[in-house]
């Protein structure tokens, strides 16, 4: 075989892949490709066979949606957002009017998840204060507010 002919070599952006290939390509198990296509993320079409044939573009596909399941979205919000997010090269970019105020909006929810799990952490961190042999643990907050108060 030569090498032009193996591992896809020389394939034009029309044609497509199975999802063994787009699974190697992209790094993502099968299963989960198969799930991103449950949530509506990725939409191969069908042989006759019934095998998925993915667009070449799908390997780009699902690093943004890597990216964006990175930045805490839910894939139903990334279903209705990915459309709208283009790959720089660097980073997500947005394209279309208003999704920045949406994206402002999950980030927003992110920080209230953050603050109410801290909460959460410094209330069992006094539980455990409070009991036998707890005066000896020192949360990573109060360790960091010691540290900075040394001269």
């Amino acid at each position: 075989m030569s090498e032009s002919t193996r591992c896809g070599a020389g394939r034009t952006p029309d044609e497509t892949l199975r999802i063994g290939e787009l699974s190697r390509r992209s790094g993502v198990s099968q299963r989960l490709l198969r799930y991103y296509e449950e949530q509506g993320l990725l939409t191969p079409s069908r042989r006759p066979s019934g095998y998925r044939e993915y667009p070449m573009s799908s390997v780009a596909t699902v690093r943004r949606i890597r990216g964006l399941l990175a930045a805490g979205l839910s894939t139903s919000t990334i279903a209705t957002v990915l459309p709208c997010i283009r790959d720089d090269g660097e980073r997500l970019v947005p394209t279309c009017p208003g999704l920045v105020a949406d994206l402002a909006r999950e980030k927003a929810r992110i920080d209230g998840a953050i603050a109410d799990l801290t909460a959460s952490r410094d209330v069992l961190a006094q539980v455990i204060a409070a009991g036998p042999g707890g005066g000896d643990f020192v949360t990573p907050v109060a360790r960091q507010a010691a540290r900075s108060s040394r001269p």
